[in-house]
C-alpha cells in the first residue's frame, strides 16, 4: 500500500521513521547534556570539563546520523 500523498510504499517509509525516532532521541539527549553542561558550569565549573567531552563525543555521531537520514529519505522519495 502506498502513502496516498507521497505515493512511497509503506514497507519503505516504516524504516525511515524508526531511523528518525531513533535519531530524534539522540538529539534530545544531547540538547538535554548541553543544557545540563550549561547549568554545571554556571554552578560548578568543575564539572564543566566532563560535560563539555560528552557533548564532542556525541555531536560527530549525531550529524552523521542527520546525513544518513537525509540520504535516505531523499532516495525513497525518488
Amino acid at each position: 500500500m502506498n502513502s496516498p500523498q507521497l505515493g512511497v510504499p509503506r514497507e519503505t517509509l516504516l524504516p525511515l521513521l524508526e531511523s528518525f525516532r531513533r535519531t530524534k532521541h539522540d538529539v534530545n539527549n544531547a540538547l538535554a547534556v548541553l543544557m545540563a553542561l550549561a547549568e554545571m558550569a554556571e554552578r560548578n565549573p568543575a564539572n564543566y570539563q566532563r560535560l563539555a567531552k560528552a557533548v564532542l563525543e556525541r555531536c560527530p555521531k549525531l550529524v552523521d546520523d542527520l546525513q544518513d537520514f537525509q540520504e535516505a529519505l531523499s532516495t525513497a522519495l525518488e
